[in-house]
């Protein structure tokens, strides 16, 4: 859904990082590359980012705040 805030293994924050991730994805740079460009290091707080499936846009929609 939404990137966690922390990571799951360690507690590093990480979501502050997510949006300059994916604007570095949609520049074209590799995952490895972008994820050292943001500044995550330690492997637990990577998978975070590669193991993220964004549907927010999609489960949206389907929410019980609706009108």
């Amino acid at each position: 859904m939404i990137i966690p805030v922390r990571c799951f293994s360690c507690g590093g924050v990480v979501a502050h990082k997510w949006e300059e991730f994916k604007q570095l994805i949609a520049d074209g740079k590799p995952d490895a590359e972008a994820l050292d460009a943001v500044g995550l290091k330690r492997y637990c707080c990577r998978r975070m980012y590669v193991g993220h499936l964004d549907l927010i846009e999609e489960v949206a929609p389907f929410s019980a705040a609706r009108n």
